[in-house]
């Protein structure tokens, strides 16, 4: 696992048709899954893929689209 920044140790990445487009970290899990939902919301267009990855563990929290 990467090293936590002083950022926040949850990580959350937007590409779009394979590219960067946004990305966030926060401090408090509980607060990165509500930002997650809203990214979703916002940004969830076909092409998007919007991941939410806990730095200190490497964990995968949550994908959009979800993976099979």
């Amino acid at each position: 696992p990467a090293p936590v920044t002083g950022a926040g140790r949850y990580h959350l990445t937007l590409t779009a048709a394979g590219r960067p487009a946004m990305h966030g970290w926060w401090a408090k899990e509980s607060t990165a899954r509500t930002q997650f939902l809203s990214w979703v919301g916002n940004h969830g267009l076909p092409g998007a893929r919007i991941v939410l990855v806990d730095e200190a563990s490497g964990d995968v929290l949550e994908t959009w689209p979800d993976e099979d």
